[in-house]
């Protein structure tokens, strides 16, 4: 039976009818900061001063100081020992000093409050204490403002909560501060914004804007309020590049000051922990079901643990909680980070049509947004099975076919040079899957020696657990590799050991972790691969009485070492310490080759 069709509205967030309008928000809402010095700056203080709306000038000040916030600058600009090439914040208030106006004056009062800067703030103090202009009440007592209420809208679907507070300034003014704090994208602040209003009045706007069921109003603890905004914050500034919209992060400062007083203590987001008795049991009821029964087969329980590990692992953690947006992205990253034949990836459309209606129906989902997920589905679905048609062969298959038949004395082929078009940075990838160009240059092939495991720096409460592991990792070794491998597997073990133990501390079979280790060696040294030991997965996994898919574990122990997680398919760990003998001579093979055909390209 179809289904009616419905106009996606895709992920939820504040309705757009409630936000401000520049007009509301002052004579420059909150505008690109590019022109402190210049007379703009003084007409549009002075308007914001004469208004004698509070919000025309902190949205204007919130705004100068984001706009020379380091957050702003990318990670290598953040990590660069050289100095930055903007200015900061001191420097912002540096020239307003330099110039003694009631408009300077005004900005330095609103940056005393808005900066966190000790120093600064001590600084501007004694700047305000010689000069004689008179400010607006609110103003001057800035510090004093309060918060007494918090709420969230938050939806049944779980792409994103808003999360509102009112702040109430001593002159009797009120704000109303909105933060939309975005699940899909790792529970960070995507947008944000003030109003000169009440959280009363603003609640009751937007009660009426709102469209479909599924959304609740609830008040919320002003500590918990506060913990969810700061930790929102923080994972927002570890994104690069970050969101923009046309009032976040200008309104950053002013959503920190607002915050800044409430009580701490409270309790943010906590990200529900699966664990692989946890999916297994929930995939077991899945296929139990009257959705799933006629897909309960080996590629649709395989596929299956792939659309957990992204639930589980990428999203925020609820593999029941299915939107569009969900399934969108879940459509876009499966190409990417799934390497399987596309006539089993395509097997995806038809099994998260019934997943998405198991899961809802055990949740409880109205069927009016059972069926706009499906929608979504439907309307991405053409774009995925094109994506993973378009990427079934590997470039790095046919340049190696390629090289291999080169003849130094005859003609490139074709298909040399459209291997070669296409892969013409392969040297920096087998820079980067060794550690870099200098550990490509001196790449050998000696074997890995054999090494004893490592017990340094390992908790002695996780032992027992590892001892387990690393026995049965050991094992694998012997039967299905050689002492390379097993010390190659023995290296990687003991980094997780040792760089985040807690991951032994949780409740998973052994024989799970000791599969997604030999897993990612032999991902890492290409052993899948049609010119490695020829070793299927499902034959590796068998031996350690796993089915299905280990790529769950495998990420987790990833992370847990600090290591990059697979991408595209492939997984390349960086170093030379997990590669075995065998793996690093195709390298050297393929650089060889490389370094040969340059030489012909710069004689011709």
């Amino acid at each position: 039976m179809s289904r009616p069709k419905r106009h996606r509205k895709g992920g939820r967030v504040t309705p757009k009818g409630t936000r401000p309008h520049l007009s509301s928000v002052g004579p420059s809402g909150f505008p690109p900061p590019d022109r402190p010095g210049e007379p703009d700056l003084f007409t549009d203080v002075r308007r914001a001063l004469q208004a004698g709306e509070p919000l025309d000038l902190l949205a204007y000040a919130s705004s100068l100081v984001a706009a020379v916030d380091p957050r702003l600058r990318s990670p290598l600009e953040r990590s660069s020992r050289t100095p930055s090439s903007g200015p900061s914040l001191s420097d912002l208030a540096d020239t307003f000093v330099e110039v003694d106006t009631r408009e300077t004056t005004a900005l330095l009062a609103a940056f005393h409050e808005l900066t966190t800067d000790e120093v600064l703030r001590h600084r501007i103090e004694g700047e305000l204490a010689q000069r004689a202009w008179s400010l607006p009440e609110w103003l001057v007592r800035l510090g004093d403002a309060t918060t007494d209420r918090a709420i969230e809208m938050v939806h049944v679907l779980g792409d994103g909560d808003n999360v509102m507070f009112a702040v109430h300034l001593p002159s009797g003014h009120e704000l109303a501060v909105v933060v939309y704090i975005d699940h899909n994208v790792g529970t960070l602040v995507k947008d944000a914004f003030v109003v000169p209003d009440t959280l009363h009045h603003l609640e009751a706007l937007m009660r009426t804007t709102v469209e479909g069921p599924g959304t609740e109003w609830r008040s919320i603890d002003l500590a918990d309020a506060k913990a969810r905004v700061l930790a929102a914050i923080e994972r927002s500034d570890m994104t690069w590049p970050p969101f923009e919209t046309d009032t976040w992060p200008a309104c950053r400062p002013l959503v920190e000051w607002a915050i800044r007083e409430l009580p701490d203590g409270g309790s943010s987001y906590v990200r529900p922990e699966w664990s692989d008795a946890d999916r297994q049991q929930l995939v077991d009821r899945f296929f139990a079901s009257p959705f799933g029964a006629l897909l309960d087969d080996v590629d649709h329980r395989s596929l299956l643990d792939s659309v957990l590990w992204f639930a589980c692992d990428y999203g925020p953690g609820d593999p029941l909680r299915w939107s569009g947006v969900a399934v969108e992205l879940l459509l876009e990253w499966m190409p990417r980070k799934v390497m399987a034949p596309a006539d089993f990836l395509a097997l995806l459309p038809e099994l998260l049509d019934a997943y998405v209606r198991y899961c809802h129906a055990e949740r409880g989902i109205p069927a009016e947004l059972t069926d706009e997920t499906l929608d979504a589905l439907d309307a991405y679905t053409h774009g995925y099975l094109r994506a993973i048609h378009a990427d079934s062969g590997d470039p790095k298959d046919a340049l190696r076919e390629a090289l291999l038949s080169f003849d130094p004395d005859g003609p490139m082929s074709p298909e040399l040079i459209e291997a070669l078009l296409t892969f013409t940075g392969l040297t920096d990838v087998l820079a980067d899957e060794v550690g870099g160009p200098e550990a490509l240059a001196a790449l050998d092939d000696r074997p890995l020696p054999d090494e004893p495991f490592d017990w340094t720096d390992i908790p002695d409460d996780v032992h027992d657990r590892v001892a387990e592991v690393l026995a049965l990792c050991d094992d694998g070794c012997d039967v299905r590799f050689d002492t390379e491998f097993r010390t190659a597997c023995r290296r990687f073990l003991a980094r997780v050991a040792s760089s985040d133990p807690a991951v032994f501390r949780r409740k998973g079979r052994p024989e799970t972790a000791a599969a997604a280790v030999c897993w990612i060696m032999a991902k890492n040294n290409d052993v899948f691969r049609l010119w490695g030991m020829g070793l299927e997965v499902k034959d590796l996994l068998a031996h350690f009485g796993v089915t299905g898919s280990v790529t769950q574990r495998a990420a987790t122990l990833l992370r847990a070492a600090g290591l990059p997680l697979p991408d595209m398919g492939e997984l390349e760990l960086g170093s030379i310490d997990y590669l075995v003998s065998a793996r690093r001579r195709q390298i050297i093979d393929d650089r060889d080759a490389l370094a040969e055909l340059h030489e012909l390209d710069d004689l011709d």
